[in-house]
């Protein structure tokens, strides 16, 4: 058997998969290793599906905004239907603090080409119907991001990356990265050895203990937040509605309705859990109901389906780790999405891959420059 290839890709999650697919895109010859039984059973089974450019950096603007055109034209380019909505996101606002943050971001949101604006409370009230107008003092709305299922993207795209020439390999965890000379050589899993002058680290939570086997200590630690969702009910709002205010045992919440009629819901917890302990609680789903009763009384009829807990792979700044290493000649990272791998994974999946083949633009540098593991880590991404 030839186990010499082009590039490895460690991980068939939301960003390993997009990155395998715009290699194979540009006819890169492409393995991707990954220890679960089939594309996106890590973390990506574990997104909520919100795909949004509303941030206040411009390299996950950048990169968001060709993820949405990716997502929004996937079923007539390719065929798959993955449940695209184009329903935006909304951030309705309570407190002149928030305000003050939200408004202070607009400018470098438009300037980056996100369509986006801070309304009124009755153009709130018309985009969430229902929505506790007491103290309302307005919100931002971007009508062009949406939401699509994880679990129908992730297999749409790792049938394309297939019919592309990847080759993927599951149910083969690797053990480590091989180096010599300060060169990556490829990767040893239980089973095998296989070569390649690039190897890709998109291994989300599990990025740290593998690079230390090439004595890099990349700084991603997991955290875990909870999900859950609904029985489905007729629709009756289609916007991803983010509550920025924190409560007692928790940060912020958000919650949508997808094209099937569900709603799905997510929270910040305060404090955070630190760890790899993917267990759901007994006190995430008094504590987010509780919220979103608040803000949306009409929830209160909908029955949950279900919870589940994921782990959010975060850096010390709250954005992403993307570039090559310094250290390991052919050692390129896609690590620390901070829990935005599947918003972030097609838009940078391209940007990668153009890295690699060396045909990097301009764009691509604001992107590569944001995300880059040598940064000082000073700043906070405002909407993590």
């Amino acid at each position: 058997m030839n186990n010499t290839y082009d590039v490895i890709v460690i991980g068939a999650g939301s960003v390993g998969v997009p990155i395998a697919m715009a290699l194979g895109e540009k006819g890169v010859k492409t393995l991707v290793l990954d220890r679960n039984a089939s594309p996106g059973q890590g973390e990506n089974k574990h997104a909520i599906g919100g795909i949004r450019a509303t941030h206040s950096d411009p390299a996950k603007i950048t990169t968001c905004l060709r993820s949405i055109e990716i997502f929004a034209n996937w079923r007539e380019q390719f065929g798959d239907d993955i449940e695209w909505l184009k329903g935006g996101y909304t951030y309705p606002i309570y407190r002149d603090s928030d305000a003050r943050l939200l408004k202070e971001m607009l400018p470098i949101q438009k300037q980056h080409g996100l369509k986006i604006d801070f309304v009124t409370p009755r153009r709130i009230g018309q985009i969430v119907p229902g929505i506790n107008s007491n103290g309302l003092i307005g919100g931002t709305y971007s009508p062009d991001d949406g939401s699509a299922s994880p679990l129908l993207s992730i297999s749409a795209f790792h049938r394309r990356a297939g019919q592309l020439g990847v080759q993927f390999r599951f149910n083969e965890p690797v053990d480590k990265i091989l180096c010599r000379n300060g060169t990556v050589t490829g990767v040893q899993t239980d089973s095998d050895r296989y070569f390649a002058g690039v190897v890709v680290d998109a291994a989300g939570a599990y990025s740290r203990p593998l690079c230390k086997t090439v004595n890099i200590d990349m700084p991603v630690f997991a955290d875990s937040h909870e999900a859950g969702i609904t029985e489905p009910v007729e629709p009756f709002f289609t916007s991803m509605v983010v509550d920025i205010r924190p409560a007692p045992g928790s940060k912020n919440y958000y919650f949508y309705q997808n094209r099937l009629g569900q709603v799905i819901f997510c929270m910040t917890p305060d404090p955070l859990i630190a760890g790899t302990d993917t267990r759901e609680t007994s006190s995430f789903l008094p504590l987010v109901s509780a919220r979103m009763l608040d803000l949306l009384p009409s929830l209160k009829n909908l029955r949950v389906r279900r919870v589940w807990r994921g782990l959010y792979p975060m850096s010390p700044d709250g954005s992403p780790l993307v570039g090559w290493n310094q250290d390991k000649a052919g050692l390129l990272h896609a690590a620390g999405m901070c829990g935005q791998g599947f918003m972030l994974g097609p838009g940078l999946g391209e940007v990668i891959a153009r890295l690699i083949t060396k045909e990097t633009s301009e764009q691509d540098t604001v992107v590569l420059s944001g995300f880059s593991l040598y940064r000082g880590f000073s700043a906070q991404e405002k909407l993590k």
